[in-house]
């Protein structure tokens, strides 16, 4: 196959941290307030700035409080985990990588003995009529090791005795989240909108405060994790008085994505990007003879992290050694290209692709990218005969 003469403007579809929006310079620091307390006046108005900003677009509840946590979104959901987690059994739903981490803290690391594990293989998710709703429930709404996510929020009764605690760090900004239906959102800025690292975003309903405030932890609890002040929620935290020091770079480049996010037109303009992108793979996947997707049921496949397999019979006649070595081979040979960087599988996934589609992505550079798939598949095809 002849080398494709047209390249991604953009050849960055690494699932995490993703590309930047569209346009972006440094120079959007220009006027970041390096150097300044984030207590000052000016500081306290750029990080109630991300909040306002992030509530707007994604259409939070009025009763729902928003925060800025450390740790990313790994930070959000323990601070989660250890502060609500104890009053009732735990149903912990796993289908990929950081799900399955997810188990490991809380019957491992917190040793919570009702905890109940129901777990899919990648590709696939859990049979949601398999959840005891009475029970907590923790689960990832898009699995970025995966690229499979929950359709939607009907399996979730509104009637559910326990919260559900929802690790949403690729589908915030994406996807349509049912907020009646989840306590506990979290997310970190360097997914969906391509922002920078270290800073998580934590969402929780007032079943979540109630919780909270009714509910005492039987182990130690980290400063980073406290979210109570004498038996009542601090306030503070949901205003922008974050628990540990924010990097006002960090909170300029994320201020800066929420901008752009409005202006293509907030969350549905948002959906629309990815979506868009993510059918520019799908036509492609029709008319492959050697790739699909890993999610297997079209209603469950991500539309930000979408995951490849590979499915020619030369490939999958290799042990996992080989296949591990072949996928990464394919991703070398199009970085070397300089035409798409990051786009090997996942560690712990199936040995594949992943392609990260959102909305900082523009749909020009996926159709683009397609074409080299295709021409570095058979390059490690010829390199192999």
């Amino acid at each position: 196959m002849k080398k494709p003469e047209v390249r991604p403007a953009a050849p960055h579809f690494s699932s995490g941290p993703c590309a930047k929006r569209p346009g972006w310079s440094p120079e959007i620091y220009t006027d970041a307030p390096v150097g300044r307390s984030h207590r000052a006046a000016i500081g306290k108005a750029r990080l109630k700035e991300v909040l306002d900003r992030s509530r707007a677009i994604l259409g939070l509840p009025d009763d729902y409080r928003i925060a800025i946590v450390p740790g990313s979104d790994t930070g959000a959901v323990e601070m989660a985990m250890w502060s609500l987690l104890g009053p009732r059994p735990v149903d912990m739903l796993t289908w990929e990588s950081f799900g399955a981490g997810w188990v490991t803290d809380v019957v491992k690391q917190l040793r919570l003995d009702d905890a109940r594990v129901i777990e899919a293989p990648y590709g696939e998710i859990v049979d949601f009529a398999d959840v005891d709703f009475d029970h907590d429930v923790v689960f990832t709404w898009n699995g970025t090791t995966s690229g499979v996510r929950v359709p939607d929020g009907s399996g979730i009764p509104a009637d559910r005795q326990g919260l559900t605690i929802c690790d949403a760090t690729s589908a915030a900004f994406a996807m349509d989240l049912p907020w009646d239906k989840l306590d506990v959102v979290t997310w970190s800025w360097q997914k969906v909108l391509g922002g920078e690292a270290a800073h998580g975003m934590l969402v929780l309903s007032p079943r979540a405060v109630e919780r909270l405030e009714s509910h005492t932890p039987a182990w130690p609890m980290p400063k980073i994790f406290r979210l109570t002040k004498g038996g009542k929620i601090n306030e503070g935290i949901f205003k922008g008085e974050t628990i540990n020091t924010p990097s006002m770079i960090a909170v300029e480049d994320q201020i800066d994505a929420l901008r752009w996010a409005e202006s293509v037109g907030g969350l549905s303009g948002l959906i629309a990007r990815a979506d868009a992108n993510t059918q520019v793979i799908a036509d492609w996947v029709a008319a492959s003879d050697w790739a699909a997707f890993l999610a297997r049921d079209p209603a469950t496949r991500s539309t930000t992290s979408v995951c490849l397999s590979i499915t020619d019979d030369w490939f999958t006649g290799q042990d996992e050694k080989a296949q591990a070595a072949i996928a990464k081979r394919i991703a070398t040979l199009l970085e070397d290209e300089g035409v798409a960087l990051d786009i090997n599988g996942y560690r712990d996934a199936p040995a594949g692709l992943r392609v990260w589609c959102g909305a900082t992505i523009e749909v020009s550079d996926v159709q683009a990218l397609v074409p080299w798939l295709d021409w570095a598949w058979q390059q490690v095809r010829a390199e192999a005969s």
